[in-house]
């Protein structure tokens, strides 16, 4: 108890002198990490040894360094950090750059109020070291990154009602930008005429935003397919929207991105599923579908007049594809959807080498928000999160962390998360892992929905540190912070740093408004974990 204490003391005293409104500088900006949001262009989500110090031996050392409060309870964003900044979106504050020492505020954009909504990535154009996120309704900002000053915003005019929801891929002078569509929220207003638009991908130069090319993922029309209230006209097909972040194949000129559900019959093809295109001009190369027939809109959860008629599972290819070789030295592209289904594809045509389910699946996953790949020990991180929501709940769940082989999805290992009343009433929310993870040297970094941050052994499914964020934090910038479920990106690992933001008011979540920097150090109560 009194270690306890001591830790908690001297963490206060810490944040109170680091309390500071602005620390006026010009960031670093010699090295961005990481390089996307799966830290690569084949989102393996894996850190490599010479950007991350954190491993199995070391990951006890593990400690708070300091906390922001955000200004949101369902941030969105995943940091960009460089040697001495880190870059983050807060709700209307906009984009901030933080040192990273002591998190005070090097500068803020408010053009960019509401937040980043994706991942945010740093690369060198003509103006100079460059920012690139995506803004829900606003679409993909540029900007300066040692100044703050906006250089351009850009969306996408094909489309008239986009959402900028997954997180832009910049590659080669190219931003490669997923498109969803607002109808998925309109569809609940009860006299709007659902649903005529689709998802898509975008391509914008880099330098200017220009578009370079658009694919929709439904290329006919929608059509009058009938009416409500007499008046209110039906339209379809819809939908398809594309949600996460796309992959890239340099050697055979291909993007990778997965689609989500028709939003209104009748269904096409292109919905949950995962496109190949050529990148130099959109054009499509395969379409491989995993389940047909799925329509559903935000009108099915509030019981409104727009959800189609046969209503569907809701089962989008929320994670993002991972391209990887297996032990044989074979590149497959691997696949996981909120059915709770994994599948290796060959990336050349699409077809299936082999496919495994796990968990029951549900619109809060099964798999939500993605994977992750060791590829030196052969294994494919799976996070599940088998919410009890949406399919049969007569089916056993199984949230946890499955570790696969590369070369034919057999289970490796399973570490299973204690879902039993007790424990439920304990953390005060359900603990499965819905948000994407990542992997490093003999490690994996998960967060759950009941707000637990967890490092696990890489090679044999162990918790290795623990560190429930589900509480309240002291901030060095003086705002009242509370964790929550930790969603949506998750956490990121780079130099001597874990990172992450805790807190997502989704679907019946735990919101909350921390984001948390730890850091390795030497152990005062000999594990660096807090006790719980």
């Amino acid at each position: 108890m009194l270690r306890l204490f001591y830790v908690v003391a001297v963490t206060a005293v810490y944040c109170s002198t680091a309390w500071a409104t602005d620390c006026s500088s010009a960031p670093n900006t010699e090295r961005f990490f990481p390089a996307s949001w799966g830290i690569d262009a084949a989102n393996t989500r894996f850190v490599q040894s010479a950007d991350s110090q954190i491993n199995a031996q070391n990951v006890h050392r593990l400690q708070l360094k300091w906390a922001y409060g955000l200004s949101t309870k369902t941030p969105r964003f995943y940091p960009l950090v460089t040697s001495d900044t880190i870059y983050i979106g807060d709700g209307e504050n906009g984009l901030l750059a933080l040192n990273r020492e002591s998190g005070c505020v090097r500068w803020r954009n408010s053009d960019a109020a509401g937040g980043a909504a994706s991942s945010i990535v740093g690369v060198a154009t003509d103006f100079g070291p460059t920012l690139f996120f995506a803004h829900r309704e606003k679409g993909v900002f540029a900007i300066h990154a040692e100044s703050g000053k906006t250089l351009w915003q850009r969306g996408t005019e094909s489309e008239p009602l986009p959402m900028y929801s997954g997180s832009p891929l910049v590659a080669d002078g190219v931003i490669y930008l997923p498109i969803s569509s607002q109808e998925i929220g309109l569809s609940m207003l009860p006299f709007y005429g659902c649903c005529t638009t689709s998802g898509g991908m975008a391509a914008l130069d880099a330098e200017t935003g220009r578009q370079l090319w658009y694919l929709p993922t439904i290329e006919e029309e929608a059509q009058v397919t009938g009416s409500h209230y007499f008046f209110v006209k039906k339209w379809g097909p819809s939908g398809a929207p594309v949600w996460s972040a796309p992959t890239l194949d340099r050697q055979r000129g291909l993007l990778f991105y997965g689609t989500g559900e028709n939003y209104t019959a009748p269904a096409t093809e292109t919905s949950d599923a995962i496109f190949a295109v050529d990148i130099a001009n959109g054009k499509r190369r395969w379409v491989n579908q995993f389940t047909a027939n799925d329509t559903f809109n935000m009108a099915c959860v509030a019981g409104g007049a727009n959800c189609p008629e046969q209503e569907g599972p809701d089962l989008d290819f929320g994670a993002p594809p991972l391209l990887t070789k297996n032990s044989q030295g074979r590149e497959l592209l691997y696949v996981a959807q909120k059915s709770g289904a994994v599948s290796a594809l060959d990336p050349l045509t699409g077809n299936q080498v082999w496919s495994q389910q796990f968990g029951r699946g549900g619109y809060l996953g099964g798999i939500h928000w993605g994977l992750a790949a060791d590829t030196q020990r052969g294994l494919l991180y799976v996070p599940i999160s088998d919410f009890p929501a949406g399919l049969d709940l007569s089916a056993e769940p199984t949230p946890g962390l499955y570790a696969l082989s590369l070369d034919d999805g057999s289970v490796q290992w399973f570490a299973a998360k204690d879902f039993s009343a007790q424990a439920r009433e304990a953390l005060g929310f359900w603990p499965g892992l819905s948000a994407g993870i990542v992997a490093a040297d003999g490690i994996v970094v998960s967060g759950d929905l009941a707000g637990q941050l967890e490092v696990y052994d890489a090679v044999s499914g162990k918790i290795l540190w623990r560190y429930k964020t589900a509480r309240s934090f002291i901030t060095v910038n003086g705002r009242e912070a509370e964790g929550g479920s930790i969603d949506a990106h998750g956490p990121l690992l780079v130099d001597d740093l874990l990172l992450v933001s805790s807190g997502y008011a989704g679907v019946g979540m735990d919101g909350g408004n921390a984001f948390l920097v730890f850091q390795l150090a030497e152990s005062i109560d000999g594990s660096g974990s807090e006790p719980e």
